[in-house]
């Protein structure tokens, strides 16, 4: 069956309006595939913000498992910022905040996953429009890595491509030993405003390590 291609109409502009005219995570995809995707996701991933501006989603941790490997794979990486979940607690709160980052053309993402005791972990990266693959995640440290995106299942999957590292001008690609596996991000509409946002990471000697998924909604503005 052809697939139907998603238009890319500018909403009229109005006073705090945001516009679904964003075409950048359009632009690295195959129209083909982009029209695969549920208008849902499209309209997701098209929303234009001015600078500084913020979106909020606010949700609830389903699923969350490490291996004895992967856990302390997510403990060593506080040494980097902590950008992976670091504890295996369900039904627990999650928000996720995107903000416009008009200095590196792109989106800083931030998660505050709620712990039962203790303090909220806080996650940021940085989404950037650059690198070899058009899109790159910078977790700090000088360190990010080139994400591919992809359509399957009326999904959109982030894949990892490889890690590197910054120091200063010079960017230098990190061994595969020094690199934690993996990583696939999929984001899958469930219907009545509602998606879930699941992390992956398979090393490919140890296998799986890390898993998380939580189901989320936009905040009412």
């Amino acid at each position: 069956m052809a697939s139907t291609r998603v238009p890319r109409l500018p909403v009229t502009p109005a006073s705090n309006t945001i516009l679904l005219d964003d075409h950048r995570f359009h632009d690295l995809l195959p129209d083909e595939d982009w029209g695969r995707l549920p208008l849902a996701i499209w309209r997701r991933f098209s929303k234009r913000f001015a600078d500084g501006e913020t979106v909020v989603y606010v949700g609830e941790v389903e699923e969350a498992s490490f291996t004895p490997i992967g856990w302390w794979l997510a403990q060593l990486a506080r040494v980097i910022g902590g950008p992976l979940p670091t504890r295996a607690e369900t039904q627990v709160p999650m928000i996720v905040a995107v903000t416009e980052d008009a200095a590196t053309r792109g989106q800083i993402w931030t998660r505050i996953c709620e712990h039962r005791h203790g303090f909220p972990q806080v996650i940021h990266s940085s989404k950037r429009f650059a690198g070899p693959t058009g899109l790159e995640e910078y977790v700090g440290y000088g360190v990010s890595m080139a994400l591919r995106i992809s359509v399957e299942h009326e999904a959109l999957l982030f894949r990892s491509v490889g890690y590197a590292v910054q120091i200063g001008r010079l960017r230098l690609p990190l061994p595969e030993w020094l690199t934690p596996g993996d990583l696939t991000v999929t984001h899958a509409d469930l219907g009545g405003g509602a998606f879930r946002f699941s992390l992956e990471i398979v090393h490919p000697r140890f296998g799986p390590l890390i898993r998380q998924s939580a189901v989320f909604r936009e905040a009412a503005s």
